[in-house]
């Protein structure tokens, strides 16, 4: 997916809400009981997530608006000044031009405030120091310190593509302003290690003494907590403001030791705003859930006793060397039509792919999105996860199963762009448009009709940093996969826009180098801290420098996700088989970076959505509803997709990357597409949007279909895992050796190694070639390690895979030994040395 509108190639906001000492001014209000009757749990012991949570009006009952309590006389940056501007100066080319007097002499924050309890007693809100310019936190619990390496040169770039030399003035610029935000962010805030842990300074804090809660949002006038803990009274918890916009209050434990608020109970934040009163789930809020006849959500003081707390049992894997990743979506990973939980998920559908061959589950939509037919793409709530399908409890134990089989498990991270929500999302949070966003055109996106950010912002980038590491510190994820990086990094966000490769199309006047600075600073963090977590980046412009690390000057993913290949093959999809060119095969597969990392993948998520078509709804169409029974004819139509369905799975996977992605159900051609309970929508303009009737029919995968040995999806299904065994046998996918022998139109054959094996792939119509000569790179004896054509994989079995194969000397097309084989029609077969001991029971279907 993509993001951002107009031009700038200026550093942008840095603007902190902690630069200076942050206000510890307590409530002045002394807690008072609430009556038991108006605290209602969202969660019950030994149950699943109760949807009956609560009744009554969630938030409006007071009208009173509530009164602020000045936090301090001292302000830095006036009420009455955009917070949007910078308080450094810039040249739009050579970066600071002059620092403040307050960043010359940066001051300590003290969060060891002091509150006075209703019997008059003085405690401690919370027993932690912190220096500006350490990045030590000092804690009753001591934890092991980690810290993120200091930046390299950035120069390495120009010696791995000399071509980058001619936009040196702009690579130099990007990594200035890099390297001056890790200054920065050394200099007032500890480092980078400590300013990725807001979460440990905003939202909901937790003390032995009570309840500390803290939120940026410096657009708003007054401010006081509401919930059912304090029956939703405005004027019972008012909140105070320092210099920088962040609120605070302290709320200390009950009489009787329990905490102020409850676990499991609603919340939100009332502020007079510019726009008017406003009732708002806290930003960083920790989980959220909708009611039941509602629509918007409701924040959660989410803070389980310990004996409730997901123990984590098991460690997390090693980074694979090769990384096989089966994308998934847990709502929708149901055989039923209905939406799948967390345990079901961990049950049922992590053994399958474990069985299947993947080494990495990547999982969507976990951040909370009120409107389920986003596919996750539109996040109200950033630190949530979605309560559709459990507890965060019930997450934490799926993944945790997940590592217990050896399954890195991937997040699919949206920091591209936030849902246009203003009651249950960041939208004019604070009633301002250029909170967390840009203001204006430039803080829209009009394709996905949402909101983008603006990383310019110290307060963002705070936000999008710790939201990052929050995810890999309490849930245990092995890495992401950024969506919508092209659109960060464009300020035409890739629409419209055909990318041809000539470098002036990446590093001009459309460039947002704030984003590309932020992602630099994301896998900075990332890398850093977690050496084994991967990063996979959503990006179809091909930005020169993205996988490679940052210190050399790269954006620093690990991955970038090859998405041409996809839109290729439904493009020769569309053609005659007549008119199938093999070299535009080749070109499209092998068309990336030298150095840099792809994941392949023949179709995804975005292939198999209502409105598009799967590779197997190209080949087959409406034959795979009546003509799939093994125990009967099959059509021309069918023989054609099955066989073609595996040659592109394989090709792709063989040639595409160093990794390879799939699509939950792709792997036996799923026979719907996926169509989200959806509703009828009446637009502004008067027109309609039809629905579906809210039905959840095609919002579910029938896995039962791929298991079914009667049906030919599991032939399908088996190659699948074949392939994937193969490749953990033998590792191609990350073998420097690659040489493409053959491609030749008119047999329509193509031929080529990949590390120690050769695969043949024949992919014409009709014409099968007896005694066809293959060149290879080492001489001896061959054997068939896959055959496309056997049996178990729905092919006719025209190959015998104990056939033995031996080389010839002399060169041939290109290399120094040759093998004469059977190539039928529309087959692919891998060749393998048979000296080696490889096993093949391991690809047997039935192990």
């Amino acid at each position: 997916m993509v993001v951002v509108h107009g031009v700038s190639l200026t550093p942008g906001v840095l603007v902190s809400a902690f630069p200076l000492p942050l206000s510890s001014s307590s409530s002045s209000n002394a807690r008072r009981s609430v009556n038991g009757n108006s605290t209602v749990s969202f969660f019950l012991k030994k149950r699943p997530l109760s949807r009956k949570i609560f009744a009554g009006n969630q938030s409006a009952k007071f009208d009173s608006k509530s009164q602020a309590i000045s936090a301090s006389k001292k302000v830095l940056v006036p009420d009455n000044v955009d917070h949007g501007a910078s308080l450094v100066t810039h040249d739009p080319l050579q970066g600071p031009s002059s620092v403040t007097e307050e960043e010359e002499e940066p001051q300590i924050l003290n969060l060891e405030s002091q509150t006075m309890v209703e019997d008059g007693t003085v405690i401690a809100e919370d027993r932690a120091s912190v220096s500006v310019n350490s990045s030590n936190l000092v804690k009753e619990k001591e934890v092991k310190p980690r810290t993120v390496p200091p930046p390299g040169n950035g120069q390495i770039i120009y010696e791995i593509d000399p071509m980058l030399r001619s936009y040196k003035d702009h690579l130099d610029y990007r990594y200035r302003q890099y390297k001056r935000l890790r200054e920065e962010i050394d200099k007032y805030e500890g480092g980078l290690e400590a300013f990725s842990r807001g979460y440990e300074k905003l939202g909901f804090l937790r003390s032995d003494a009570g309840i500390t809660y803290r939120e940026w949002a410096p657009g708003a006038k007054s401010a006081s907590l509401i919930g059912d803990f304090n029956n939703w009274n405005p004027n019972a918890d008012i909140m105070t403001r320092n210099e920088f916009g962040v609120w605070e209050i302290f709320l200390p434990n009950n009489t009787d030791g329990s905490p102020a608020i409850p676990h499991g109970s609603r919340v939100k934040i009332r502020m007079d705003t510019p726009s008017g009163i406003k009732d708002s789930i806290p930003a960083w809020i920790k989980f959220s859930v909708q009611a039941p006849g509602e629509i918007p959500f409701n924040g959660i003081y989410y803070d389980p006793p310990e004996e409730e707390k997901y123990v984590f049992k098991h460690p997390q894997p090693k980074r694979p060397k090769s990384l096989r990743i089966y994308e998934s979506h847990v709502g929708m990973s149901s055989t039923e039509p209905m939406i799948n939980t967390y345990a079901n998920f961990r049950d049922d559908v992590l053994p399958r792919i474990k069985k299947l061959g993947y080494n990495a589950v990547q999982i969507m939509a976990i951040q909370e999105h009120s409107y389920y037919a986003s596919f996750g793409y539109h996040v109200t709530n950033f630190f949530a996860p979605s309560s559709r399908c459990g507890t965060p409890e019930e997450l934490k134990s799926l993944i945790d199963r997940a590592h217990e089989l050896g399954l890195v498990v991937l997040m699919d991270i949206v920091h591209s762009h936030a849902s246009k929500n203003t009651l249950d999302g960041l939208n004019m949070f604070d009633g301002t448009d250029a909170h967390y966003f840009h203001s204006g055109p430039r803080g829209y996106h009009w394709m996905w009709d949402s909101r983008l950010f603006n990383y310019g912002s110290w307060e963002v980038l705070r936000y999008l940093l710790s939201n990052a590491r929050w995810w890999l510190e309490e849930y245990k994820f092995d890495g992401f996969r950024f969506d919508g990086v092209t659109s960060m990094m464009y300020t035409h966000h890739g629409l419209s826009v055909g990318f041809t490769g000539n470098y002036t199309e990446y590093f001009g006047l459309e460039t947002d180098v704030d984003a590309v600075t932020y992602l630099m600073l994301v896998n900075d963090m990332i890398h850093g801290l977690y050496p084994e977590a991967v990063t996979v980046g959503e990006d179809v412009s091909g930005m020169p420098t993205f996988c490679i690390p940052v210190q050399d000057g790269g954006v620093g993913f690990d991955y970038r996700l090859h998405m041409a290949i996809a839109d290729k093959w439904i493009e020769i999809l569309k053609k005659r088989d007549e008119d199938w060119k093999m070299g535009d095969i080749i070109y499209t597969l092998t068309n990336r970076r030298w150095s840099e990392k792809c994941i392949a993948y023949a179709e995804s998520h975005d292939q198999a959505l209502v409105g598009d078509k799967t590779i197997a709804f190209w080949l087959m169409d409406k034959d795979m509803y009546d003509f799939m029974a093994v125990d009967r004819p099959s059509t021309p139509l069918v023989d054609r997709g099955i066989a073609l369905h595996k040659m592109i799975r394989l090709i792709t996977m063989g040639l595409g990357g160093e990794g390879y992605l799939n699509f939950m159900g792709n792997e036996f051609g799923h026979p719907e597409w996926i169509d989200f309970p959806r509703g009828e929508q009446r637009l502004s303009d008067g027109s309609v949007i039809p629905g579906n009737n809210n039905s959840y029919d095609k919002c579910r995968r029938r896995f039962d279909l791929g298991d079914a040995d009667y049906l030919r999806y599991h032939g399908l299904q088996e190659f699948d895992r074949a392939m994937q065994h193969l490749e953990e046998k033998y590792g191609f996918m990350t073998s420097e050796h690659q040489f493409i022998s053959r491609k030749d139109e008119g047999d329509r054959v193509i031929v080529f190694e990949r590390g120690d094996l050769v695969f043949v792939f024949n992919f014409h119509w009709t014409s099968s070639y007896f005694d066809y000569r293959i060149g290879c790179s080492k001489p001896g004896k061959y054997k068939i390690v896959l055959d496309s054509d056997d049996p178990l994989f729905g092919g006719f079995g025209r190959l015998d895979r104990k056939s033995e194969y031996f080389t010839f000397e002399g060169s041939y097309d290109g290399r120094p030994s040759s093998f004469m084989v059977y190539t039928p029609c529309r087959t692919a077969v891998v060749y393998a040395l048979a000296d080696r001991d490889d096993g093949l029971e391991t690809l047997d279907p039935k192990s």
